[in-house]
């Protein structure tokens, strides 16, 4: 009993000394320290995180930490164009963070983006976190999937200064055009303007268009499109010319000249016919630039709303049950390169999918434009068997266009050529020439992914050499020739990129500053230079010639491809640009006469002090205020109105107004009283059908008046 009764209290006591002995060691015992990943935003980080598991710890810089002052100049001309960069503004919580999480790091890693800006990133990082500028710190990856993710972090580099120092040049010749210019525009013009290389000549395109439009003169010509028939089966055909020799027809005179050498109800003989296989080939993936304008024309995109989906894209989307993946390669690259891996893919979906009728041997390669660098591939899904459809729940609607967009046209590149049966048709009596042209769809190839596989087939009758036909009628039309066509900004990139003028992720910005500034507008979806745009434009190329100059800056383009590549000092490439440049400044500051932009009188009269109202110009077109700025400082919109009585009050007129983002909609005069508004151009007539009122909508090509309930619309015109 006694042995017993000791037994039990030492056992006790030596559970609790255990307890005690475990709690000490785990004090004693600090957490692992983890690995600390750097990457622009919270969104990639949040992707990156997933993939490198417990060990690593991913925060964002949310974009640049570091930058040149907005305040003045921030170069120091003449100790080598020094930069004198400062922390930006907001970013002092951010730092901090950084610098905390850096010192308890075991190791930190810089994964900006695979680009010059990304490395100029990774390098100002590793400068405010003092890290060691020798270490293999610099991580890079075209697509955020775990396993080209995990691939990169076994094999960090040091940040590579020749790309440093490109973007360095870029951004310290940018500042020096800039800050320049602008103050000058200020001085002599009005404050709030500004000038920059590649914005510059965005703007002198668009003006010389615009005066390629003034002083176009239409030319009148003339065709007769023919129907013809054999049989019962009936075609049409085009006049192309007499005696063996195509004839051009520049009046009516001519057209009837040809007309009388006919017998309309004589024999027509086929002289010749041309059977042929055409193949169709598939387009290369996307670049930037072509992702930019595939997305204007087909989905109306804005290039900044398309940078933004891609983006997104880019960086990660919860896809459910795998979580947050990267969607789509890089997406600033002029490189249509496709890697192995990726073609290898393809094919197996394509085979999988539609057949290995489908699937090409050797998939189109595309041209690179000239100065590409190539740094990257092309912009492609990650994993080509995560299809649209089946991530359309997981996308908002503008990521779902994009990415199906982007997916179709990659997946098409690696697809065989659309084959076509031609059939090429020659016509002829008393030597006066028509031609036929015929096609049918023989094999759809990669237009059953992207294009239009059901475009309609333009069947001939079979037709032989030696056969007759007969004329059913002749169609004798006039036409004039058009002049240019405004730029969109579809085409304004495409531009942009043949002349080799800035680089992929330029156009966007470069787009949203000269319609920031007023010196271009948008009318029906094209660019027209606003008279400040004009004015600008004027003194930069009678004061500044090298700026607008197109192989100038093409060639200073391909000279900081080369600072790139180590081949060009970038101090020597900024003197080169800034000797000649500076002379051209200080020429314009003693000889440019102020540019006075006089106020237009708005025929009104300010109903707070009776002064007499004037047109000004502001961020967003012309306004009416007061003369007496700034005693009085009353403003008016300017209205327009359009001839039509409100549909709602039938008291005001319908007037002309615009949103906050700029866009046309119109409502009653009588706001606040009467709140009509349409996004449509009312016409003043009413839907013979349900009595609603009509509207005018754009279509393509045209105009069209339509019932907005959907019950009526008449044919659009042109």
């Amino acid at each position: 009993m006694a042995t017993s009764t000791t037994t039990k209290p030492k056992a006790k006591k030596t559970a609790k000394a255990k307890t005690t002995a475990k709690s000490k060691t785990r004090a004693k015992r600090k957490s692992p320290k983890k690995n600390l990943v750097i990457v622009e935003s919270p969104a990639k980080a949040k992707t990156i995180e997933k993939y490198l598991g417990r060990s690593y710890k991913v925060m964002a810089s949310k974009g640049h930490v570091r930058d040149l002052p907005k305040s003045k100049m921030g170069v120091d001309i003449d100790h080598d164009y020094e930069p004198h960069y400062i922390s930006i503004r907001g970013k002092g919580d951010t730092i901090k963070e950084l610098r905390s999480a850096a010192k308890k790091a075991k190791k930190v890693y810089l994964a900006a983006d695979p680009d010059r800006e990304g490395e100029s990133i990774a390098w100002h990082l590793q400068h405010i976190l003092d890290l060691d500028p020798n270490a293999d710190n610099r991580v890079v990856f075209n697509e955020i999937t775990k396993d080209a993710v995990k691939e990169s972090f076994k094999h960090p580099r040091n940040v590579d200064m020749n790309l440093v120092d490109a973007q360095q040049a870029r951004r310290i010749l940018d500042r020096l055009v800039g800050y320049s210019i602008s103050p000058l525009l200020w001085q002599k013009v009005k404050k709030g303007l500004s000038a920059g290389r590649v914005q510059s000549i965005a703007l002198w395109l668009i003006i010389e268009r615009e005066n390629a439009i003034k002083d176009f003169t239409p030319e009148e010509y003339w065709s007769i499109d023919s129907e013809f028939k054999k049989g019962r089966s009936k075609f049409k055909a085009s006049f192309y010319g007499l005696n063996g020799k195509k004839k051009e027809l520049p009046n009516n005179d001519a057209v009837q000249d040809i007309l009388k050498q006919l017998d309309p109800k004589g024999d027509f003989d086929i002289t010749k016919v041309t059977r042929r296989e055409r193949k169709r080939q598939p387009q290369p993936p996307f670049t930037t630039s072509t992702m930019q304008q595939e997305a204007n024309r087909k989905l109306n995109f804005r290039t900044r709303k398309t940078m933004m989906a891609a983006q997104q894209l880019y960086e990660g989307i919860n896809i459910g049950k795998e979580g947050s993946q990267g969607l789509i390669t890089y997406m600033r690259t002029d490189s249509t390169r496709i890697s192995v891996i990726a073609k290898h893919e393809a094919s197996k979906f394509l085979h999988e999918e539609y057949g290995a009728e489908y699937a090409a041997t050797k998939p189109i390669k595309g041209k690179l434009p000239e100065g590409a660098q190539d740094a990257h591939e092309a912009i492609r899904p990650t994993s080509v068997f995560r299809t649209p459809a089946s991530l359309k729940k997981y996308l908002t609607r503008d990521q779902f266009r994009l990415y199906q967009m982007v997916w179709s046209r990659f997946v098409a590149s690696q697809m065989t050529p659309a084959i076509m049966d031609t059939m090429a048709v020659t016509i002829e009596q008393n030597k006066v020439i028509f031609k036929a042209n015929g096609s049918k769809m023989k094999f759809d190839g990669f237009l059953k992914v992207y294009g239009d596989s059901k475009e309609k087939d333009n069947l001939l009758p079979d037709l032989d050499t030696g056969d007759v036909v007969h004329l059913v009628k002749n169609n004798p039309d006039q036409h004039f020739t058009q002049p240019p066509a405004r730029y969109s900004e579809a085409t304004l990139i495409k531009a942009l990129e043949e002349k080799g003028v800035g680089r992929p992720s330029t156009y966007s910005p470069t787009i949203d500053t000269i319609q920031r500034r007023y010196y271009v507008k948008e009318v029906g979806r094209r660019f027209e230079p606003t008279e400040l745009g004009e004015i600008v434009n004027k003194i930069i190329v009678e004061y500044f010639p090298d700026v607008v100059n197109i192989d100038f800056t093409a060639n200073l383009e391909g000279k900081l491809d080369q600072v790139e590549e180590g081949k060009e000092n970038w101090i020597k490439l900024v003197d080169t640009f800034y000797k000649p440049f500076s002379n051209e400044v200080e020429s314009a500051t003693k000889n440019m006469e102020k540019v006075q932009i006089k106020d237009e009188p708005a025929g009104i009269n300010c109903e707070i002090c009776g002064a007499p109202m004037v047109v000004k110009m502001g961020r967003f077109g012309k306004f009416h205020a007061c003369s007496r700025f700034p005693e009085c400082r009353n403003t008016k919109p300017i209205v327009k109105e359009i001839g039509v009585i409100c549909p709602k009050c039938h008291e005001g007129q319908v007037i002309e107004r615009k949103s906050r983002k700029n866009r046309i909609f119109y409502g009653c005069s009588r706001y606040p009283d009467c709140d009509f508004v349409s996004w449509d151009k009312p016409i003043g007539r009413d839907c013979p059908k349900d009595g609603h009122f009509l509207v005018e909508k754009r279509v393509k090509g045209g105009t069209q008046v339509v019932c907005p309930n959907g019950d009526y619309e008449e044919p659009a015109q042109k």
